[in-house]
C-alpha cells in the first residue's frame, strides 16, 4: 500500500540539485547578452538640471544610453500603484527612470547598455548629472514635523491616514481602574537575500514574442506588468523564474523599474539584454521595511485584563507607495494578536520620506504590531506584579469563541475573523518546553554568581493564505510521471517537496514520481504570487483539488478498462486496482494512454494492456463523450477569507554586567499552522524566521544620516547574525486545522520572525529590571539605558 505522505518528514526533493551546485539562477543565464548598468542618484532629494553623456560616448563597447526623455508610450508614465486603498489619496509611484527629480539615494536616472558589465559601469561613471538640491526628509520625526516636503503637492508628507475602531476605546480607557501610556518604536531594516534582483530579456522579432527571466516572487504579475507597460499582447510575453536565491518579500514588488527597462531595451536593440543587481544597489534601490513609531494608551483592571486599547502610529513608507498601505494595515490589525480587548481604536499615518521605498519584508508589519501588544502585556504584568504568562492567559481568546470576529477589516479587504486556534493550549506547551515555572530558581542562582539572565515570551497571530486565488495543473504522463504546475514561484521554501506530497497522496503515487514546476508562465498563466505565507494554503489547496479531479477521471477510465465499479477501485503505488483483488489492476501510465484517443490508436501496448485487463471491446477508446483528452486537469482555489496561524516564542538571554553584550541562551517555539504537511519543512521555515527575528532584535538596522545617505550600505557595516549568534531552536507543534480549506492548513513561512523582537525585549527587560521600548537594541544602547536607570531605581524581576 502507498505510504501516506501527508504529515511525514519527506526529504526535500530539490536539495540534491541545489546543494551540489546544479542550481540555475538568474546570473547563470544570458552569457551572450548585452549588459546593463544604471546611473543612480547620489543625493536623497534634488531636481535634475542636466544629464551630460558626452564623455561616455567614446567608451569602446558602449551600445546605448537611455534617460527619461528616451522613454516612449506607457514607459514614460509612472509605475503602477499595485494595491490601491480608498484612503490612499496621495499615492505616488516612481518613473522607470527619474523624470526631473530624485527622491532617494539610489533612484535610477540613466540606463547604460554595453557589451559587458565592466564597460557599462565605466560608461555610467562618465555620465555627469547636474542637480539643484532640495532639503531631504529623513525619518518619521522629520516627516511628522513637515517643515520640508518630499513631494511638494503632498501636504504634511502624509500619503494616507486610516482609522478603525471597535467599541468606544476612549470611553473604555477613561473608565478603567488603571491606565497607562507608552511610546514604542521599531527601526527600519531590510531583507538581504543571498541573490539580489536580476532580469534577462530576449526578443524574438520573427514572431514578436518576449521571453523574460527575472528573479521574482510574482512571475505571472510581472508578465502582466511588462505586457501593459510595453504595450504588448500578453500572450506574446512569457516570464520564467529560474532558481531564486532568497526573496523574503523584497522580490514581491512588480514591476521593478529594471523589469520593464531591460525588456524595453531588448526590443529596441534587437538583442538579449541582462542586468544583475550588485549588493550596494540592493541596499539603496530595492526595498526596506519595519520603521514605525507608536503612541499607545490603554486601560486595564486589577486582574490584568486589558479593557481598552488605543494606538496611533506613524509608518515610514519611503519616497513612494507602489505597494500601497499593506504593511501598516497589517500592523494595525495583527497588533491584537491572540487577545480580545473590549474596545480597540487604531489610527495610522503613512508618511513620505526621502529614503528607499517600503514593501513587505518577512513578517510584513506584524513584528511591529506584536512588539507593541506584547510590551503592553508585560507592562500590565510588571505594574500588577503578576506572572507575565498569567496576564496573557487572562486576555486570551478562548477556543470555544472561535471563529472570533474582531470587528475590523483585514489586509484582504475582508473581516478580521480568526478561524481556529487554541491559545491556552499553546501557552501550556510553551511554558513546559522552556521551563517557565522553574526559571525563577535559575535566575536567582545566576545572580548569586554575578550573572544577569532573563526570560521573555511573546505571542502572535498571523493572517495567512490571502486570496484572491491560486491554481494548479496536474498531468499524468504516459510513463507514469505526474507533472504538477502552479503559477507561484519558489525561493527555497521546499515547495516542490510539499506540493509533491499533496499530489502523491491524492493520486496514490510515490513522491519520486511527482515533478513540480513553479514560476513559469508558459506552464501556468494565472497566479498571484509567493508571499504572505500563502503557498501551502493557496497552491496546496489548488493542486489538491486538481489532483482529485484527475483521480476521478483515472478511476472512471480504469473502471471501464477493468469492467468494475468506480466505487470498488483504489490507487496504490501508481496502480489502479480492485479493492481486495489487487491482481485486477492497471497502471496509471496505461490509464494516461487510454485517456488520449490519438495516442491510444497508435499505441499497441495500450491496446494489449486493456485486453489483458479484460476489456470487452479494446478497439473503443475509453473516453466518455465530453471528456477532454489526456489524464490531466486544472482547478483553482479561492478562499472566503484569510486563515490565521499563531504561535508563541520564549527566550532566555544573558546580558553582560560590564559590556552589556546580549547573548541568547535558549529559544523555544510553539507553532500552530494547522495540519502539518511536512514537519521538517515547517521547522526549517521556523529556524530561518527566528534567525531573521534575532537579526531584527539585536543587529539589523538601516542607518541614515540627516542628508539621506545610507551610511551602512554594505555587509561590512550592516550587521547580521552569524550561525554563532543564532541559538539552537527548540520547536513543538500544535495542530488546530483550519476549516477554511480542503487541507486544514495554515501558513508557516513567517512564523519564526514575527515575535522575535517582542520576546527578546521581554527577556532583556527581565534581566535588567527596566523597560525596553525600542528595537533593535545594541550593547551600546543597553549600556546607555543602564545609565538612565541606576541600579537602585530598577525593579527586581
Amino acid at each position: 500500500m502507498t505510504t501516506k505522505l501527508f504529515g511525514q518528514r519527506v526529504p526535500r526533493v530539490e536539495d540534491p540539485r541545489l546543494v551540489s551546485g546544479q542550481g540555475r539562477y538568474l546570473d547563470d543565464l544570458g552569457h551572450d547578452a548585452l549588459a546593463v548598468a544604471f546611473v543612480r542618484s547620489p543625493h536623497a532629494h534634488a531636481r535634475i538640471t542636466d544629464i551630460d553623456v558626452t564623455a561616455a560616448l567614446d567608451v569602446d563597447g558602449l551600445v546605448a544610453i537611455y534617460t527619461y526623455d528616451d522613454l516612449d508610450g506607457r514607459m514614460a508614465e509612472p509605475l503602477p500603484l499595485l494595491i490601491p486603498h480608498p484612503t490612499l489619496t496621495q499615492g505616488r509611484t516612481p518613473y522607470p527612470l527619474a523624470n526631473g527629480e530624485v527622491n532617494h539615494v539610489g533612484e535610477a536616472i540613466a540606463m547604460v547598455v554595453a557589451t559587458d558589465r565592466y564597460v557599462a559601469e565605466d560608461a555610467a561613471g562618465l555620465i555627469e548629472v547636474s542637480y539643484d538640491f532640495l532639503p531631504p526628509v529623513v525619518g518619521v520625526e522629520a516627516a511628522r514635523e513637515a517643515v520640508d516636503l518630499v513631494h511638494e503637492d503632498v501636504p504634511g508628507n502624509v500619503a494616507a491616514t486610516y482609522m478603525q475602531e471597535t467599541g468606544d476605546a476612549a470611553a473604555t480607557i477613561a473608565a478603567a481602574a488603571l491606565r497607562a501610556r507608552l511610546q514604542l518604536s521599531i527601526e527600519r531594516s531590510a531583507s538581504m537575500p543571498m541573490e539580489g534582483k536580476g532580469v534577462h530579456a530576449r526578443w524574438d522579432d520573427d514572431d514578436k514574442s518576449l521571453l523574460v527571466n527575472t528573479s521574482t516572487q510574482t512571475s505571472t504579475s510581472v508578465r502582466q506588468a511588462i505586457a501593459a507597460k510595453l504595450s504588448l499582447p500578453v500572450d506574446r510575453v512569457e516570464v520564467v523564474t529560474p532558481d531564486v536565491g532568497g526573496g523574503f518579500g523584497v522580490k514581491i514588488m512588480h514591476p521593478w523599474p529594471e523589469e520593464v527597462l531591460v525588456p524595453w531595451a531588448a526590443i529596441r536593440l534587437g538583442a538579449p539584454v541582462k542586468w544583475v543587481e550588485d549588493r550596494r544597489e540592493h541596499f539603496i534601490s530595492s526595498a526596506h521595511e519595519r520603521g514605525q513609531l507608536h503612541e499607545v494608551e490603554f486601560g486595564y483592571d486589577e486582574d490584568g485584563v486589558l479593557l481598552g486599547l488605543s494606538v496611533e502610529f506613524w509608518h515610514d513608507h519611503g519616497a513612494y507607495t507602489p505597494y500601497g498601505l499593506i504593511v501598516p494595515i497589517i500592523t494595525s490589525t495583527q497588533l491584537l494578536g491572540p487577545y480580545k480587548p473590549r474596545a480597540y481604536r487604531v489610527e495610522f499615518h503613512s508618511l513620505y520620506t526621502n529614503t528607499v521605498i517600503v514593501t513587505p519584508y518577512r513578517g510584513a508589519g506584524r513584528p511591529q504590531g506584536c512588539f507593541v501588544m506584547e510590551r503592553v502585556m508585560d507592562y500590565i504584568a510588571r505594574d500588577l506584579d503578576l506572572d507575565r504568562a498569567v496576564v496573557r492567559e487572562r486576555n486570551f481568546i478562548q477556543p470555544d469563541e472561535m471563529p472570533y470576529d474582531h470587528g475590523l477589516i483585514f489586509q484582504d479587504g475582508r473581516p478580521l475573523i480568526y478561524d481556529s486556534g487554541d491559545f491556552p493550549a499553546s501557552m501550556a506547551m510553551l511554558k513546559s518546553l522552556v521551563g517557565w515555572d522553574e526559571f525563577v530558581a535559575q535566575r536567582d542562582a545566576a545572580r548569586r554568581e554575578g550573572r544577569r539572565v532573563g526570560i521573555g515570551l511573546a505571542c502572535y497571530v498571523e493572517g495567512t493564505g490571502v486570496g484572491p486565488y491560486e491554481g494548479g495543473h496536474v498531468r499524468v504522463e504516459t510513463d507514469g510521471t505526474v507533472v504538477v504546475s502552479t503559477g507561484l514561484t519558489t525561493q527555497g521554501q521546499g515547495h516542490q517537496t510539499m506540493l509533491a506530497q499533496i499530489v502523491g497522496d491524492e493520486l496514490g503515487v510515490p513522491v519520486d514520481r511527482v515533478r513540480v514546476t513553479t514560476g513559469d508562465t508558459r506552464r501556468f498563466k494565472y497566479a498571484v504570487g509567493t508571499f504572505a505565507s500563502r503557498t501551502a494554503v493557496m497552491s496546496g489547496s489548488a493542486v489538491a483539488l486538481t489532483a482529485r479531479k484527475v483521480r476521478a477521471k483515472a478511476l472512471r477510465i480504469a473502471a471501464d478498462a477493468l469492467e468494475a465499479s468506480v466505487d470498488d477501485l483504489e490507487i496504490v503505488d501508481g496502480r489502479v486496482q480492485v479493492k481486495g483483488s489487487p491482481s485486477a489492476q492497471i497502471d496509471l501510465s496505461t490509464v494516461a494512454v487510454l485517456s488520449n484517443p490519438l495516442r491510444y490508436a497508435f499505441d499497441d501496448a495500450a491496446r494489449r494492456a486493456t485486453q489483458f485487463a479484460g476489456r470487452a471491446d479494446p478497439t473503443k477508446p475509453p473516453v466518455d463523450p465530453g471528456d477532454e483528452p489526456g489524464l490531466e486537469g486544472t482547478d483553482y482555489y479561492s478562499p472566503t477569507q484569510s486563515t490565521f496561524a499563531n504561535g508563541m516564542h520564549a527566550v532566555i538571554v544573558e546580558t553582560d554586567p560590564e559590556t552589556a553584550e546580549i547573548k541568547i541562551l535558549r529559544y523555544c517555539v510553539v507553532h500552530d499552522c494547522g495540519t502539518v504537511i511536512n514537519p521538517m519543512i515547517v521547522e526549517g521555515q521556523v529556524h530561518g524566521g527566528v534567525a531573521q527575528g534575532v537579526g531584527g532584535a539585536l543587529y539589523e538596522r538601516m542607518e541614515y544620516d540627516a542628508s539621506g545617505q545610507l551610511v551602512n550600505a554594505s555587509f561590512m557595516d550592516f550587521l547580521m547574525p552569524y550561525a554563532s549568534e543564532v541559538p539552537s531552536i527548540e520547536i513543538d507543534h500544535l495542530q488546530t486545522p483550519s476549516p477554511l480549506n480542503p487541507l486544514g492548513v495554515k501558513g508557516a513561512g513567517e512564523a519564526g520572525v514575527i515575535p522575535g523582537s517582542a520576546a527578546i525585549a521581554s527577556a532583556i527587560e527581565d534581566a535588567e529590571g527596566f523597560p525596553i521600548t525600542a528595537m533593535p537594541i545594541s550593547p551600546s544602547e543597553l549600556f546607555a539605558l543602564r545609565a538612565e536607570h541606576p541600579a537602585p531605581s530598577r525593579r527586581a524581576p
